[in-house]
């Protein structure tokens, strides 16, 4: 049975989107650190990476579930607590920030993950795969295997659109 609990929320500045998603994570937050800045583990329920993800660093990338290719840069790296970067995706015209904030919560991780930078026409598909992969992160770190992400943002798509319905 797939959760119809939405994560995320959307919003506008300056005429581009950002979807924000929230989420409480089953593990201590070195571990959701990890998950994020190891290319290994990446590989495990995000997409392939190439390059430097330190500081600084440079990358390419290709995400699984949305098939997203392209290039990035890390602008912060605070462990084990912030991540910037931007992305360029291959047929995008501009780039997009992906901010990642952890905050330790007992045993558990409280996870801020925001997007900006998207066109507000395509806001509901980009909070629909943000999800997908917020999902498959959560999965990985419980050890279960990711979903359908075809069939997941579909089930996603209604609720994300409804909330786009409300952006200006």
């Amino acid at each position: 049975m797939t959760s119809n609990r939405i994560l995320g929320s959307l919003r506008s500045a300056d005429g581009k989107g950002i979807v924000r998603m929230e989420d409480r994570l089953d593990t201590d937050i070195d571990d959701v650190w990890s998950a994020f800045t190891d290319p290994l583990r990446l590989a495990r329920w995000l997409g392939e990476f190439e390059g430097d993800l330190r500081l600084g660093g440079e990358f390419r990338a290709r995400f699984f579930a949305s098939g997203w290719e392209g290039t990035g840069r890390v602008e912060a790296c605070e462990p084990p607590r912030h991540l910037l970067v931007t992305t360029k995706g291959l047929d995008e015209p501009e780039d997009h920030a992906i901010e990642v904030t952890l905050a330790a919560d007992g045993d558990q991780t409280i996870l801020v993950l925001e997007v900006r930078g998207m066109p507000l026409d395509h806001l509901a598909a980009y909070g629909s795969g943000i999800q997908v992969h917020v999902e498959d992160l959560a999965a990985h770190l419980g050890g279960r295997e990711h979903c359908d992400a075809a069939v997941r943002w579909d089930e996603l798509l209604p609720a994300y659109q409804d909330l786009a319905a409300e952006v200006s």
